[in-house]
């Protein structure tokens, strides 16, 4: 028996259940660095490009990522090019790829997510649209409105009115409850949800005991966040009837299958492909190997088993 890695998010289908996070995989920069025909053999089911904004952005002050002994810690501070940019310069390349492009938004404020869509809803390229709302917003002094659960239905609201395309909210972990935040973004129009984002950290240099990184403070991820990321993943998926896509210290297989069994229906890889760019194809190769161990022939006898 061979098992089936074949899933789906809503109507989209996806070939096995891995991809990228956004922001850890730069296809266009793999490409021109990795002795890989990245394009022909894309490792990933879909592909999720850096975050970008209405505007561009120049990013938080140097350092930016420092490796902890539980986690890589990042204060990237949403660098991008700007979406005119991103639809003009890669979108056209980014179309090459042999699977579904997520682009990743993110705004200022409230209404820069409905702009942002509108201006993707055009674009045949991109298949979904995924809201980082986890950002600093200017509405909330520089808190992250994927805090506040007004402003998460509003901006999915915005983002719902302004695109016909698969909307995907991601959520942030550093909250009371996420589960009333999912229960926000479903209300505004979600079609699936992104599970986790970074857990808020920190780290001091150890001679100087000053924070090394420049904005102070960042986002951890790595295997640290796993077991954050697992429960909020099978409490999401168990609240709503949203596909959820699950995420967070994701490095192995059986990482994989765990998201899997704990409610998610595709897995996003991506502080491990700091380390190996191409680790998704082994990932997938070894869960089905997994599968198989226990008489499993198909992602519907896996996901949201826990």
């Amino acid at each position: 028996m061979t098992a089936s890695l074949e899933t789906t998010l809503g109507s989209i289908p996806l070939k096995h259940p891995i991809i990228n996070a956004s922001g850890t995989f730069d296809v266009l920069e793999a490409d021109a660095v990795l002795e890989a025909d990245i394009f022909e053999e894309f490792p990933f089911a879909a592909y999720v490009p850096k975050t970008v904004t209405l505007q561009p952005r120049t990013g938080n002050e140097p350092p930016r990522l420092y490796e902890t002994a539980a986690g890589l810690l990042n204060s990237i501070g949403l660098a991008n090019k700007g979406i005119e940019n991103f639809i003009a310069k890669d979108l056209p390349r980014l179309a090459e790829l042999p699977a579904p492009i997520i682009a990743s938004v993110a705004g200022e404020n409230t209404a820069d997510y409905g702009r942002c869509c509108k201006l993707l809803d055009g674009c045949d390229e991109v298949t979904a649209v995924e809201l980082n709302i986890s950002c600093p917003n200017v509405e909330l002094d520089g808190k992250a409105l994927g805090c506040d659960p007004g402003r998460t239905e509003k901006a999915t609201a915005l983002a719902r009115a302004a695109t016909s395309k698969y909307l995907i909210v991601k959520l942030t972990p550093n909250v009371t409850d996420i589960v009333e935040l999912a229960k926000a973004a479903a209300a505004g129009g979600a079609d699936c949800l992104s599970v986790i984002n970074t857990v808020h950290g920190m780290a001091l240099h150890p001679w100087t005991l000053k924070p090394v990184l420049g904005h102070t403070t960042g986002g951890l991820s790595g295997p640290a966040v796993k077991p954050v990321a697992l429960r909020a993943v099978y409490m999401v998926s168990r609240a709503l009837d949203l596909p959820v896509i699950g995420m967070g210290g994701v490095t192995t297989a059986q990482d994989v299958l765990e998201f899997l069994a704990a409610g998610a229906s595709a897995v996003a890889v991506g502080t491990a492909s700091f380390r190996d760019p191409l680790l998704a194809p082994r990932l997938a190769g070894e869960l089905r190997d997994l599968m198989e161990i226990r008489g499993m022939s198909s992602m519907g006898e896996l996901i949201g088993t826990a």
